[in-house]
């Protein structure tokens, strides 16, 4: 992570009181506008944003603005702001659950990753939502395919209770060259090798673009290869993960149309540290870019 504020701390604060601590209080609900014009005109992607990068926004007010720009949710947040998203007719994307260096690549680790995702998943499923997250954990000297078969065995072990509850467990693809040194899921066949061995519809990959861009680029092509097991996605300038503009490497018009072409149909949620002064017009310019 290249802010000041690590997506580490941010997925444990699950909810921005930690963000909002670190992000000060520049912002406030009077500053969130409320004559707020729709950017989404096609709707072919389904567009949600991670609260975290703009931790200092209160939620209810935040929601309010997302939900007026057309987007259909706000991820990485806990079961205390399901009633506010739901307040606002929005859904949470992506739940948080567990931390990213303790993973499911050690056995050791299974019983508490497993009962943490259940009650995620619980609560989750009754409020009719989508997705919640989960991590391989650091290498720490682990080959990798062992780590793999480790996964694997972890994942079998709540892939029914997931397909129960009718709930997708994505594990996240980041980069362990810049922000998550020694992170075992760094590569999108490494992550699917791990879901195609669970062998459900529910266990899934959160597929940061962010994140592989750095580790591998050529994302649309990897997206085409693996589709099958990509539930959900993140955005994310590079370098420094800052807006989705032409400041940066990745041309993301391109990657929508190609994920509207291969009719995927789950969430794509803004994760870009916004620099500007006017965060809230940065989120803005980025649903309108990616609503192709």
């Amino acid at each position: 992570m290249t802010s000041q504020f690590s997506r580490r701390q941010a997925i444990l604060a699950a909810g921005g009181v930690a963000a909002a601590a670190v992000f000060g209080s520049r912002a406030s609900a009077a500053e969130i506008p409320t004559a707020v014009d729709p950017v989404v005109t096609n709707g072919r992607i389904k567009q949600s944003v991670s609260k975290w990068c703009f931790g200092s926004y209160p939620l209810d007010g935040f929601a309010a603005y997302c939900k007026k720009l057309g987007m259909k949710g706000v991820d990485l947040l806990g079961p205390g702001d399901f009633a506010t998203l739901k307040k606002h007719d929005l859904v949470c994307t992506m739940v948080s659950c567990n931390s990213i260096p303790k993973g499911f690549n050690r056995p050791q680790n299974h019983d508490e990753l497993i009962a943490n995702l259940k009650k995620a998943i619980d609560a989750t499923s009754e409020a009719g939502f989508p997705n919640v997250i989960a991590f391989s954990g650091n290498r720490a000297g682990m080959d990798d395919e062992e780590g793999a078969k480790n996964c694997i065995e972890g994942l079998k072990k709540i892939a029914d209770y997931a397909e129960e509850k009718k709930v997708t467990v994505c594990m996240e693809l980041l980069n362990s060259k810049r922000d998550h040194k020694d992170y075992m899921c760094d590569h999108t066949a490494w992550g699917a090798k791990v879901c195609r061995g669970v062998g459900s519809p529910r266990i899934k990959l959160l597929y940061d673009i962010y994140h592989m861009q750095i580790m591998e680029g050529d994302c649309i092509a990897t997206l085409r290869q693996f589709k099958d097991c990509i539930g959900h996605i993140h955005t994310g300038g590079v370098p420094g993960r800052n807006e989705i503009d032409d400041t940066q490497e990745i041309y993301y018009p391109a990657i929508m149309k190609a994920l509207v072409n291969l009719k995927y149909d789950g969430y794509v949620a803004h994760e870009f540290v916004p620099r500007a002064k006017d965060p809230l017009a940065s989120l803005a310019s980025a649903v309108k870019l990616c609503d192709v």
